[in-house]
């Protein structure tokens, strides 16, 4: 959908619904809007320019008539030619590149969300981030005072990233999860994303399978299917991923899982069933790819190791991140996995970025050798908790009888549903309207599944309830229907 980002002036002697169309002509000509794109509706518009929508009327008129824009039924008003850039050198048709790239587009749903999280006004409910409220000002204003004492040089690092903040993180596996690497193991990235990004182009055949559980945070991304593998949701129980609903023939595959306050759905993987799913990939030569992004944030008890603490045949590769935990402007995340495997990603991240940022890298081998970390998760576990504890008060005082919800042991995830099928894509727009962004739970799953994932951990105590009663409301006049 096309943005509108500009006001008619209102004392030019120009007629406003002139300065419209010569807008939206050099829009056109320009190359900005593409052939094909489609505007938004005349009241939109004329909200947008702050005119009448008469003025708006009047415009598009004479665009059509200049052939720049058509008008169908049902389908709104769309850029049907860019005959007045035919008057200068024409430019490149945009809307050719623009399709014949490799990569997908977002859901629409996800792309409304991606642009509205950066916009005021909105309260965000689903937002997978840390409050800035729970941002650890003092200990990082401490430790970027330090950097000019510890920092030698901010030029490149190696394929592999810092070497300093790799054996920092070979040290924290072993002692916080059991997970036995060497810095030779480990390579740093740009946060974890970047990590299934570099996987996805450098480890899977086109048409391989990519299974996951359904849900997964995975789904909400085009990674792997611009890549050209067939994503596969795998059902889930109170124990995690029903592995055993998984093909025999699992050659070219890869299974992608969130065993530790699982995203978005908040379940922990039993220890049992992690074992299990083990011992199945090793039989099937299946490997897995465990994403922990929010393993450290568990309340009351630590949760069972990760899988690559159980993993002797090398069957595993872990991703972490500190964007969950510190903050995602850091930028950095690691892999953990055989050498031969970090060798190739690291090699394959050189041709893309030629490595993470060197400050951020210095920073967090920092916050992990000093302590400061450790006492900083400390703190925002008790606050995360009392968090989840308000959240589920105010759910079971506005949802009791209309849906259910899971008591998440840690992490950021409520995950709601309504106990009967309601319009989703309209409580979405309904929520919006009324200064509410959610994320649907469709969005992270293979079908219609009736969810909302909620965050306790952006959104202001007192945001979170009004957002949530306005959410109820709107939940409840689509279930009395």
């Amino acid at each position: 959908m096309i943005e509108l980002d500009w006001k008619p002036t209102k004392n030019s002697p120009e007629p406003l619904y002139r300065q419209i169309v010569v807008y939206i002509r050099d829009k056109v000509a320009a190359g900005d809007w593409v052939i094909g794109s489609r505007l938004p509706s005349q009241r939109d518009m004329a909200e947008a320019f702050g005119v009448n929508r008469s003025t708006v009327v009047a415009a598009m008129e004479e665009l059509i008539s200049y052939g720049i824009l058509e008008s169908g039924y049902g389908g709104g008003t769309r850029v049907k030619s860019n005959t007045w850039s035919l008057l200068m050198s024409r430019p490149p048709d945009w809307s050719e590149y623009i399709k014949s790239g490799p990569f997908r587009a977002n859901l629409p749903t996800i792309q409304a969300i991606n642009r509205l999280e950066f916009e005021p006004g909105y309260i965000r409910i689903g937002t997978g981030e840390l409050s800035p409220d729970l941002y650890p000002e003092k200990l990082l204003t401490k430790i970027f005072r330090r950097m000019p004492e510890v920092v030698p040089n901010l030029g490149y690092l190696g394929a592999l990233g810092l070497p300093e903040l790799g054996r920092a993180i070979s040290e924290r596996l072993r002692e916080k999860q059991g997970i036995k690497v060497g810095p030779s193991n480990i390579l740093i990235t740009s946060g974890s994303l970047q990590a299934l990004q570099l996987i996805s182009v450098c480890m899977l055949k086109r048409g391989s399978a990519v299974y996951t559980e359904a849900p997964t945070y995975l789904k909400s991304l085009q990674v792997f299917q611009s890549a050209g593998m067939n994503m596969i949701g795998v059902p889930m129980d109170g124990e995690g991923i029903k592995y055993w609903h998984i093909k025999d023939d699992c050659k070219d595959s890869l299974l992608y899982t969130i065993p530790t306050f699982q995203n978005p759905t908040g379940t922990v993987m039993s220890e049992a069933r992690r074992k299990e799913l083990l011992n199945f990939a090793a039989g099937h030569r299946l490997p897995l790819l465990e994403d922990n992004a929010y393993g450290e944030l568990w309340f009351d008890a630590r949760p069972p190791k990760a899988l690559k603490a159980y993993d002797t045949t090398g069957s595993v590769i872990y991703l972490g991140t500190v964007s969950k935990t510190m903050a995602p402007g850091l930028r950095i995340g690691w892999v953990a996995g055989p050498e031969a495997v970090v060798q190739r990603l690291g090699d394959v991240k050189m041709q893309t970025d030629y490595g993470a940022s060197s400050v951020s890298q210095w920073v967090m081998t920092e916050l992990l050798t000093s302590g400061g970390y450790d006492e900083y998760l400390e703190k925002l576990r008790v606050e995360l908790k009392e968090r989840r504890d308000y959240a589920l008060a105010i759910l079971k005082e506005e949802f009791s009888g209309m849906a259910t919800w899971n008591v998440p042991e840690g992490g950021f995830y409520i995950w709601l549903r309504f106990d009967r099928k309601l319009p989703m894509d309209k409580i979405f727009s309904d929520a919006l309207k009324s200064g509410v962004l959610i994320n649907p739970g469709n969005i992270y799953d293979y079908g219609e599944n009736n969810a909302i994932r909620i965050s306790y951990a952006y959104a202001k105590p007192e945001e979170l309830k009004k957002a949530l009663k306005i959410l109820s409301g709107i939940g409840e006049k689509y279930y009395k229907r």
